[in-house]
Formats: structure tokens, C-alpha cells, sequence
């Protein structure tokens, strides 16, 4: 493994030399992961993208993507565009991106059964911010605020992810 991966470990998370607590999701971490169980799914996943509110932020870096008002993440296995982002109105099951909470001011999205999804095998696996030390995601690993914007300022798309 290399430095530049971000290794997700039972007790913490290594990035470029330094050690940072996370949560998990609170299914804790599968080798079979479905949607809903709440598990985070082991193996090597890889950020695809990043994205920020830039009404609370400047962009992390130049790739990183803003989010509007309207943006959605479908979680329905019916619908044609499960595990994408989608805009409002969108008539299927899906989670608000651009939420009251700081909890998804930034984001990094995994490749994890993205962009060509297997319908039921999981949806939004994302890094971001999370509600309290010791507080379960539904899936996502995630970090104190200030421990993510010291690792999006640094990490690169296509970086590894590695979910021991």
C-alpha cells in the first residue's frame, strides 16, 4: 500500500502519514454489501469525485464539484439511475445532497458500485463529515470536519480506497 491510500482500518483511518478516527456504517463492514444493511463494503474502491456546497465553502480543489440546491442521490433499486446523482423533481426513492446539516458540506464519492450500478448491491458510499465521534453512517465512512478538509485538500481522484 501506498501513502497516498486512504487505508480504513477497525480502529482508525491512515492517510499520507497521519492517523485520523472515522465511523463506519453502523452495519459494520461487509463482504456482501446490500442495500440498506448499513454496512460499509470492504475492498479497494477509488474517489470518482468530490463535491461542496459553495455557499458554505470554496471549492477543496479544482475538481471538485458544487452542489446545487436541487441535487439528489437516487437510493432505488427501480429506478434507472440508481447510485447516480439526480436533480428535482425526481419521482423515485433518493437522499437530499444539499441538507440543513453540515453533514454532506463536502463529499467524496467512491466508485463503489458506481457509475454502472448492480441494481440492489448498494448506493451513496461516500466520505464525509459526520454527526459525532462514535456515530454510525448508514454505509459511508466518515471523519470530523476538519480532518475531511485536510484530507480533500490532499487527496487526488482515482486515489485509492482501501476498506480493510
Amino acid at each position: 500500500m501506498s501513502a497516498s491510500d486512504l487505508v480504513v482500518l477497525p480502529t482508525h483511518v491512515r492517510f499520507m502519514g497521519r492517523r485520523f478516527p472515522r465511523t463506519i456504517g453502523r452495519g459494520g463492514f461487509s463482504d456482501h454489501k446490500v442495500e440498506g444493511d448499513g454496512a460499509t463494503p470492504r475492498g479497494v474502491h477509488h474517489v470518482a469525485g468530490m463535491l461542496y456546497r459553495p455557499d458554505r465553502m470554496l471549492a477543496p480543489r479544482t475538481w471538485a464539484q458544487p452542489i446545487l440546491p436541487n441535487d439528489l442521490w437516487s437510493d432505488d433499486v427501480t429506478d434507472p439511475d440508481y447510485n447516480l446523482m439526480v436533480r428535482a423533481p425526481h419521482k423515485f426513492s433518493h437522499e437530499a445532497l444539499r441538507r440543513a446539516d453540515p453533514m454532506y458540506d463536502l463529499v467524496l464519492i467512491t466508485d463503489w458500485n458506481w457509475p454502472l450500478a448492480e441494481k440492489g448491491r448498494g448506493s451513496a458510499i461516500f466520505i464525509h463529515a459526520w454527526r459525532g465521534k462514535g456515530r454510525p453512517t448508514a454505509g459511508c465512512v466518515a471523519f470530523r470536519p476538519d480532518h475531511l478538509a485536510w484530507i480533500a485538500a490532499r487527496i487526488s481522484i482515482g486515489c485509492r480506497v482501501v476498506i480493510a
